[in-house]
């Protein structure tokens, strides 16, 4: 039985070229997604056996939609596709439970051998990516701990998208006054006291880009 692949990415062309890299080695692509409010609204209707995520999508990025996709459906396995390299956003990746993490440059190479290895248990990094820092965070040295909540990461993505709270609360369900109460306990968590503050925290953790 061919493995089933949810491909979430916000630009179009990107999708189509990996749907196609993906088809020729025999997966098949059951889903496709253009945000990450999208992607996990799939996952939840297709159950796939691998999601892969861009790192970097409007709504909900790539590490936040892992963290849902493998709450609700731990045999999922996710793969992480970004031009980041450096150890925080790794760190981030692996904590959230990804077991794959493919540079955008390395996919028509890697992606094949990412999906196999993650299948088969394994955690999977492109070449490009030091394998100190996989080796660094499975002895837990250096990982920080996240002060946010799930739902506080992704309140602070979309404030740092330009978002205002009633937007917030229209798109994530809630009240006017809990989306302000987020806002507040975000600014606090995080020592932070203007909206610059919080855009330089998403782009860091690769919420958004620059």
């Amino acid at each position: 039985m061919p493995v089933r692949i949810l491909l979430a990415d916000d630009h179009q062309i990107v999708r189509q070229g990996l749907k196609a890299l993906l088809e020729q080695k025999g997966f098949v692509v059951a889903g496709e997604a253009a945000d990450g409010h999208e992607a996990i609204q799939l996952a939840v209707k297709l159950r796939p056996d691998v999601a892969i995520l861009d790192l970097v999508m409007p709504l909900i990025n790539g590490v936040n939609v892992a963290r849902t996709i493998l709450r609700e459906f731990p045999n999922t396995k996710v793969i992480l596709l970004t031009m980041h390299t450096e150890e925080q956003y790794v760190f981030d990746a692996l904590r959230a439970g990804v077991t794959g993490y493919v540079v955008k440059t390395d996919a028509a190479t890697d992606l094949a051998h990412a999906i196999d290895a993650v299948l088969r248990g394994a955690i999977f990094v492109s070449s490009k990516i030091s394998g100190g820092i996989v080796q660094a965070y499975i002895e837990n040295k250096g990982v920080a701990v996240d002060p946010l909540t799930p739902r506080e990461r992704q309140v602070l993505q979309l404030i740092a998208e330009g978002k205002t709270t009633k937007e917030i609360a229209s798109l994530l369900g809630i009240s006017v006054k809990t989306g302000e109460a987020h806002r507040t306990k975000i600014m606090s968590k995080l020592g932070m006291h203007s909206i610059a503050g919080v855009v330089r925290y998403a782009i860091r953790h690769g919420m958004i880009d620059a």
